[in-house]
C-alpha cells in the first residue's frame, strides 16, 4: 500500500496554498518550492555566467531530466524528447506519421480540439479519413468498437487518456493490447493523466506519448515531453529539423539523430527544463500511487457533495474517474459560475464545446465548469467550493 500523502508538508512546500483555493490543477497546478528554486537558481546562473556558459555548467542536471522522465513513465532515456509543451510534443509525433488516400485514423469522442484540428488538416492534405470510435455504456471509448474497426487501412490510433472536459479515464491499456496485436501505431495524449495517475508506457503498450509539465506534474509552464518507442523512432522523420535534430554531413546531405531527441530543437529554456526534471523527481518522491489515491479520494468527495446541491449536475462520465470534476448549474452559464468562484478566491476553469465538439457537442453542453483537485488540496477547500456554490444560488 502507498504511504499516504503528508498534506501538511505538501502545503508547506506550496507557497500558493496560503493565498488561494486552487482547484484548477488540470489547467496549471501550483508549483512546489523546489521547482521554483530550481528555475530561479538557473536564471541567476545565466545572469552571472551567460546563457551558453550556464547551460554547460548545468549539463548534468539537464541530462538527469531524461533519466527522471524515463523512470516516471517506464521507458529508456533515449526514448524521451523534452519540448516546449504537450501540443508540440503531440504534433511532432503526429506530423511525423505518413498518410495517404484511404488511410484511416481512429480516435475517441473525448479528443481535444488541437488534436482534431491536426487530424482535419492532414486529412485535407492527404486524403486520409478520420473515424471516431463509439463510446461504450459508461461513456469511455468502446474497446469492442475499436476492435471491430481495426484493419490494414488503419495507420494510427490516437486517443486522449484523460480529456480536458471530464473526469473520464479512457482504457489505455486495453487499447494498447488491441493496437499491438494489429500492428497499428498508438499515440496517447497523456497531458491530463501524467502526474495524477500511474502511467507506464510498457504496461499501456503505446508507441508514442505526449505530456505537459504545467498540469499535474506541477512543473513550469512552457515544458512538455514526448515518448517515442525505440522500435518506431527511426521510421519517423520529424516535420522540421535543425542542427540539434540532425547533422549536416556535407553540402547536400544530413543525418537525423537516431534517438527521440530528433523531435527537439537546439534552442530551449534551460531553467524551465531543469525545473521540469525537479518536478518529476518531486512527484516520484511522493509516489505516484499515493498521489493517485489522494487525488481520487478528494475527487470522489467533491462529486458526492456537488451531487447534493439542488440545480447542479455533475457531468463526468466513465467507468474509471480521476481528479477532474465537471459540472453545470441550471440556468447559469459556466463562464458566470467560474467568475463568481474566482471572485471568492477559488480557482476553477471552463471547458467549452469548442475544445471538445465530439463529446460536449453530442451531449448538448455548451460548456462545463471544471474543478480539478490535487494532493495538496483539502477537504475544507472542497467544502468552501460547495458552500460558495450553494450560497450563490440562495
Amino acid at each position: 500500500m502507498p504511504i499516504p500523502v503528508d498534506v501538511a508538508r505538501a502545503r508547506h512546500d506550496t507557497p500558493g496554498c496560503s493565498g488561494v483555493v486552487h482547484l484548477n490543477n488540470a489547467g496549471a497546478a501550483l508549483a512546489p518550492a523546489p521547482v521554483l528554486d530550481a528555475v530561479i537558481d538557473h536564471l541567476q546562473l545565466e545572469a552571472r555566467l551567460g546563457g551558453y556558459e550556464a547551460a554547460a555548467a548545468a549539463a548534468p542536471k539537464v541530462d538527469a531530466v531524461y533519466e527522471s522522465i524515463a523512470r516516471l513513465i517506464g521507458c529508456r532515456p533515449h526514448e524521451v524528447a523534452v519540448v516546449e509543451n504537450a501540443t508540440r510534443a503531440w504534433d511532432m509525433a503526429f506530423y511525423a506519421m505518413r498518410f495517404g488516400p484511404g488511410d484511416r485514423i481512429l480516435t475517441s469522442r473525448a479528443e481535444y480540439a488541437s488534436n482534431v484540428i491536426a487530424f482535419l488538416q492532414v486529412a485535407r492534405r492527404t486524403g486520409a479519413h478520420i473515424e471516431v470510435v463509439d463510446d461504450d455504456e459508461h461513456g469511455q471509448l468502446s474497446v469492442k468498437d475499436l476492435e471491430r474497426r481495426l484493419d490494414d487501412d488503419v495507420k494510427l490510433v490516437a486517443v486522449t487518456h484523460v480529456p480536458t472536459q471530464s473526469g473520464l479515464v479512457n482504457p489505455a491499456a486495453e487499447i494498447g493490447r488491441l493496437t499491438r496485436a494489429a500492428g497499428v501505431p498508438f499515440l496517447l495524449d497523456a497531458c491530463q493523466s501524467v502526474g495524477q495517475l500511474p502511467v507506464n508506457v510498457q504496461e499501456i503498450g503505446c508507441d508514442m506519448l505526449s505530456a505537459t509539465g504545467r498540469k499535474f506534474l506541477r512543473g513550469p509552464r512552457g515544458t512538455g515531453f514526448l515518448y517515442v518507442s525505440g522500435r518506431l523512432v527511426e521510421t519517423m522523420e520529424p516535420p522540421f529539423l535543425d542542427l540539434h535534430a540532425a547533422t549536416w554531413t556535407d553540402a547536400q546531405t544530413y543525418d537525423i539523430r537516431p534517438d527521440a531527441r530528433r523531435f527537439e530543437n537546439w534552442e530551449t529554456n534551460y531553467a524551465a527544463k531543469i525545473g521540469l526534471g525537479v518536478a518529476v523527481d518531486y512527484a516520484l518522491d511522493w509516489g505516484i500511487e499515493a498521489i493517485e489515491e489522494r487525488v481520487t479520494a478528494l475527487a470522489t468527495r467533491l462529486r458526492h457533495q456537488l451531487g447534493q446541491l439542488p440545480g447542479l449536475t455533475v457531468q463526468d462520465r466513465g467507468r474509471r474517474l480521476c481528479g477532474i470534476v465537471t459540472f453545470t448549474v441550471d440556468g447559469v452559464p459556466a463562464v458566470d459560475v467560474h467568475r463568481r468562484l474566482a471572485a471568492a478566491g477559488i480557482n476553477t476553469s471552463v471547458s467549452a464545446v469548442t475544445s471538445a465538439r465530439y463529446d460536449l457537442g453530442a451531449r448538448n453542453l455548451p460548456a462545463v465548469v471544471r474543478a480539478s483537485v490535487h494532493y495538496y488540496n483539502t477537504d475544507e477547500e472542497i467544502d468552501t467550493l460547495c458552500a460558495t456554490l450553494s450560497s450563490r444560488r440562495t
